[in-house]
C-alpha cells in the first residue's frame, strides 16, 4: 500500500542566486551528501543541491510534514547507486519515523531541466 506520495520543483536561479552555497549545503546535506557534492563544480554543483533539495522537500510532504522535526533536512540523506538513480537512506528521525509507520520501501526520482529540478518521493507500507 502507498503511504504517500511527494513532489518539489525548485528554480535553479533561486540556489544560484544564494550568497553562501556552502552554508546552503552544511544545512541540508548529510555528510556522505557532501561527500557527493564534492565531485561537483559550478552549475553541476549548483544542480545537485537543488535536485537534493526538491528530493528532501518532496520526501517531507510524501510524511504530510514539511519539514520539521522528527524530519529533517539531514536525516533525509538521498545517494545514488552504481547506476546513478537515486536511494533513500534514512537516518535519525526519519528512520525512527518509517520504522513507526511501517513503511518498507521507498522510491526516490530527481530529475532537473534548465530551470526547475524536481523530485518525487513514494513511501510503501507492508
Amino acid at each position: 500500500m502507498i503511504f504517500g506520495i511527494g513532489t518539489d520543483i525548485v528554480k535553479i536561479s533561486r540556489i544560484e542566486d544564494m550568497k553562501s552555497l556552502s552554508r546552503f549545503a552544511e544545512k541540508i546535506l548529510s555528510t556522505e551528501e557532501h561527500k557527493l557534492a564534492s565531485s561537483y563544480k559550478d552549475e553541476k554543483l549548483i544542480k545537485f543541491l537543488a535536485k537534493q533539495f526538491a528530493g528532501k522537500e518532496a520526501i517531507s510532504k510524501a510524511f504530510g510534514t514539511g519539514i520539521r522535526k522528527p524530519i529533517l533536512f539531514k536525516d533525509i540523506e538521498i545517494l545514488r547507486d552504481e547506476n546513478g538513480k537515486p536511494l533513500l537512506n534514512p537516518l535519525g528521525g526519519v528512520k525512527k519515523t518509517m520504522i513507526n509507520l511501517g513503511i518498507s520501501k521507498s522510491h526516490v526520482s530527481l530529475a532537473d531541466e534548465f530551470v526547475r529540478p524536481s523530485g518525487c518521493r513514494k513511501g510503501y507500507t507492508s
